[in-house]
């Protein structure tokens, strides 16, 4: 925004404090002048000579003494001079503290100018016990080191992201050029692992979207079940568990909670599909339950398989972090798939959990605040 040049702030406190300081000496003056000058009497010239001439020298002492014309005319000049000096004490001191008082807003500045540059990993650390500006202070901090950390994941995000759509077209570009090279090859085992190679593609790239749509919360809010949702997903992988050898075990309560059915389904869905690509060969299972705690409402899924370590856990939340020994594994996904869990989950200020099980697998809780008012009290608002 495009602004006239003014004051700065130090020159306006400055005067602020000049102002007031020359202000209170004036009522200062002022009050002296109400209470003790108007008390003074003006001496008639003529009183003072019928004194000398009774020889009373004691009563014209004291009756000069008390001439108000000769106070006022001794007391004016030292005042004006008393409010010049005050005026350029307050300008000079006034100065002097608006400088030490505006420093943090200068280092401040600093740092702001710093951040509009690109450089986020600046800090301002104003030393100091805590007042406006260091509360202020440390909040642009907190912000500054909140958006590092953001920019970091953005940045990694679009370079995996790169990586992993490049990885399809690459295939399907070497695919092409055999085909142009080899006219005898099969048609139908070409277009085949191109469809293959293009749905990859498609998956991974609605899987960005989805993810972008849930970290931008553009979406409505509504009570939903978290129960139901369990047992949609539970049923629509069903067919899948079972081709795998895995048996799918529901329980819990009925767990209102308020936000996007869709993209809960999705949450869902995203959980129980990892735990059944991500379990035992043969004769796994997987157990979804639903809990309702105080305040929140809570979806915890859990899966038999193969021992986690903890670190290996705390990176899968990251996108296209798939484990190190399950990169490869039949439909590993596009390596999003609890990514977008977390996404989700943050989206309807909620919280994500993520612990290995001591005897293998998986388990992952989701809590999100709970809806407490009832079906009747959201149909009439």
């Amino acid at each position: 925004m495009n602004r006239r040049p003014g004051l700065s702030a130090r020159l306006k406190l400055t005067l602020s404090y000049a102002g007031f300081l020359l202000l209170a000496s004036t009522l200062l003056l002022a009050v002296m002048w109400i209470f003790v000058l108007r008390w003074l009497p003006t001496i008639d010239p003529r009183a003072v000579q019928q004194a000398l001439a009774s020889r009373n020298r004691a009563g014209v002492v004291i009756i000069a003494g008390l001439n108000r014309d000769d106070v006022l005319n001794g007391f004016a000049p030292a005042a004006a001079v008393a409010l010049a000096f005050l005026l350029v004490f307050g300008l000079v001191g006034g100065w002097f503290l608006a400088g030490r008082m505006l420093a943090p807003l200068t280092r401040i500045a600093h740092a702001t100018r710093m951040a509009a540059t690109g450089s986020l990993s600046h800090r301002i650390g104003l030393p100091g016990r805590r007042d406006e500006f260091r509360e202020l202070a440390d909040a642009f901090d907190a912000m500054l080191a909140l958006l590092e950390a953001h920019v970091a994941a953005q940045q990694r995000f679009a370079a995996n992201a790169s990586h992993e759509l490049r990885t399809p077209l690459a295939i399907t570009q070497s695919l092409l050029d055999v085909a142009r090279n080899d006219p005898n090859r099969d048609a139908d085992a070409l277009v085949e692992r191109l469809r293959a190679v293009n749905s990859r593609a498609i998956e991974l790239t609605e899987a960005l979207l989805l993810l972008s749509r849930a970290d931008q919360r553009s979406f409505s809010r509504e009570r939903v079940d978290l129960s139901l949702i369990a047992e949609e997903a539970a049923e629509t992988l069903l067919p899948l568990a079972e081709k795998r050898g895995l048996t799918i075990e529901t329980s819990g309560d009925i767990a209102p909670a308020r936000g996007s059915e869709a993209l809960l389904q999705q949450m869902t869905t995203n959980l129980v599909h990892n735990a059944i690509v991500h379990n035992l060969p043969d004769r796994g299972t997987v157990w979804i339950t639903t809990s309702v705690l105080p305040k929140t409402v809570a979806l915890t899924v859990e899966n038999t398989g193969e021992e986690l370590s903890p670190q290996l856990v705390s990176t899968l939340t990251e996108p296209f972090q798939r484990g190190t020994d399950r990169i490869h594994a039949d439909q590993a996904g596009v390596g999003l798939g609890l990514a977008i869990v977390k996404s989700i989950t943050e989206a309807h200020d909620g919280t994500l959990t993520v612990t290995p099980r001591a005897a293998g697998g998986l388990r992952v809780t989701v809590q999100l605040p709970a809806d407490e008012r009832s079906p009747q009290s959201l149909q009439s608002a």
